[in-house]
């Protein structure tokens, strides 16, 4: 098993709360000074700007892994992963046809831009990202997995968005094998009143919309490769680090 940093929770400029140098070059490129060996670019609703990244990660030795942090009709955020890109844009043509019809608008909310591997835009996205799409939940874990991809709670210690906050409990049905903590010094605590935790894998990330805030390689998967299929394998096998 190879030891990996990782940051698996990062914005780019396409989430229109991320910010406009979140570029796909550019975070790939934050990710490689760093140090970290794999990182997963999970904008809103949307794998768009994933090609891109991929790109660079190839060109920087740093695996790129495509996804996204869906927001489930409970307003609860979800990381989608995937091992293929394809898989990832195929999910995400599903998810935005079930995306709140509601435009941006980028006075308020910001833009959402998509990128190609010259960091140049090539379009935007008309309805809001940061709207909950139509999927539920309890739905996302098997339609995921559909798809070729795993999904878990992100940031699961958070006041808001987050499985604990918008639904109190974790159901008695889900069947989720890892799950996103923001800051580890809550983990403790959330076992302790949520025991379905102490089964799962647990990871930290960032959830970064600034370069700055990318994780340093502090946190650790261990894996049988850098490559997407074994890293994902590695969160739903008890590997972690």
């Amino acid at each position: 098993m190879i030891p990996l940093y990782y940051d698996l929770h990062i914005h780019s400029c396409l989430s229109p709360c991320g910010d406009d140098d979140m570029t796909p070059a550019n975070l790939v490129g934050m990710a490689a000074v760093k140090g970290l060996d794999v990182i997963a670019l999970t904008d809103h609703n949307s794998c768009a700007n994933c090609p891109a990244a991929m790109y660079h990660g190839d060109n920087y030795g740093v695996t790129v892994i495509p996804g996204m942090e869906l927001t489930t009709e409970e307003e609860v955020h979800v990381i989608c992963l995937f091992a293929r890109l394809e898989d990832a844009l195929a999910f995400d043509r599903l998810v935005y046809e079930r995306l709140m019809p509601v435009p941006n608008r980028e006075d308020i909310f910001g833009k959402q831009q998509v990128m190609n591997e010259k960091d140049e835009v090539t379009g935007t996205k008309e309805y809001l990202l940061i709207n909950a799409a139509s999927i539920s939940f309890d739905e996302v874990f098997p339609l995921v997995r559909s798809y070729g991809g795993i999904a878990y709670p992100a940031h699961v210690d958070k006041s808001s968005t987050s499985l604990l906050s918008n639904l109190g409990s974790v159901p008695p049905e889900s069947t989720f094998a890892c799950a996103e903590f923001h800051d580890f010094k809550n983990l403790h605590r959330i076992r302790r009143e949520h025991p379905y935790f102490e089964g799962c894998n647990v990871i930290c990330c960032s959830d970064a919309h600034y370069l700055e805030d990318i994780h340093e390689p502090e946190y650790q998967i261990c894996a049988r490769s850098k490559g997407a299929a074994d890293v994902l394998d590695a969160l739903i096998e008890k590997n972690i680090c």
